[in-house]
């Protein structure tokens, strides 16, 4: 079995719950919160890619 990256796991996590955040908050037509919780989308997502370039 593969050795299971946490921290990894962790931030795709985090990424599928911001962007479930702001189809929450479509649904309550809040638009501070909807744009808050895309770019906290972007922005981890963002941080997630270039870990994963630093480590190759």
């Amino acid at each position: 079995m593969k050795n299971i990256q946490l921290t990894k796991l962790l931030l795709a996590i985090l990424v599928i719950l911001s962007f479930s955040g702001a189809g929450v908050a479509i649904a309550f037509r809040n638009i501070w919160f909807i744009l808050l919780a895309i770019l906290l989308g972007f922005f981890i997502m963002g941080y997630g890619i270039a870990q994963k370039r630093k480590e190759s």
